[in-house]
């Protein structure tokens, strides 16, 4: 009988014991990072905040998308959820931000290097089909309660997907238009930035799009290590057998899901056009 279970606690023991200096700073800097973006959202006016979103979503997916963005925001805030929403918000953005930060750069090296994309194929596997709930244990032993290890989470269930379209998108681009590059003298830089990314920027609007998504699906999970936000007033629901707090706090989440993918499938589409 082999106990595998046994050896990741050491492994995290150890990690613990010997890099606690490491994940304070990681602590105070993702901490600062989060807090920073949530004290921007909760400063502005909310009805200013609906607007801005309003007229976002108008611009980028038409007519319809910003009419239900004007009119799911101010459910949210006649529901009294409106504090609630933008610390969901703040986490939901800067948890993307950092797994961008992480994936786009795998994803261009992936899609350059085949001994790369062997490597990481299986590791993207592992931290998308397993449970959710796993990555808590490590978050909260590295980083304790709070935003920070909810983001901890949701940067690893959410960056897979930006990391294999930015890798798909590149390996799409026509081969003889990189050759047609390379004919002309570009270098590896002026043909990955004015070439690759640009014609595949599509694909990777569509990485970004399911990222955020999944960050947004954390929100509940995270909110059982005191994350806070949407996701607390729904875990409320459920631990007090309060449905209709349950409910109501499922559509925050559900209309804060909706405009959010609204809106970057509409950036998405506008790059396709272009």
């Amino acid at each position: 009988m082999i106990n595998i279970g046994k050896y990741i606690e050491m492994a995290i023991n150890w990690l613990t014991e010997n890099f606690t200096l490491f994940f304070d700073a990681i602590n105070v800097g993702i901490g600062g990072f989060i807090d920073g973006f949530q004290n921007v959202l909760m400063w502005i006016p909310f009805y200013i905040t609906i607007v801005l979103l309003t007229l976002l979503a108008w611009y980028k997916s038409g007519k319809g998308v910003g009419v239900f963005t004007v009119f799911g925001l101010l459910l949210i805030w006649s529901m009294g959820f409106w504090n609630e929403t933008m610390q969901t918000l703040a986490l939901v953005l800067s948890s993307t931000i950092i797994a961008l930060i992480i994936g786009l750069p795998l994803g261009i090296w992936s899609a350059n290097s085949q001994r790369c994309d062997k490597i990481l194929h299986p590791i993207l596997d592992l931290m998308q089909t397993m449970p959710a709930f796993v990555y808590l244990i490590p978050a909260v032993l590295f980083l304790g309660l709070g935003t920070v290890p909810g983001a901890f989470a949701t940067i690893i269930f959410a960056t897979p997907p930006v990391v294999r379209l930015t890798s798909l998108g590149i390996k799409q681009v026509p081969k003889n238009v990189v050759e047609a590059s390379r004919s002309f003298g570009a270098t590896p830089t002026q043909l990955l930035f004015k070439v690759q990314l640009p014609l595949a920027l599509p694909t990777i609007m569509t990485g970004i799009n399911q990222t955020i998504l999944m960050s947004l699906s954390m929100v509940v999970i995270a909110a059982m290590i005191a994350a806070g936000g949407l996701g607390e007033i729904v875990l409320k629901g459920i631990t007090q057998m309060k449905i209709g707090l349950g409910f109501e706090g499922g559509i925050a989440v559900v209309i804060l899901a909706i405009i959010l993918d609204r809106i970057t499938q509409g950036f998405g589409k506008q790059k396709k056009g272009k």
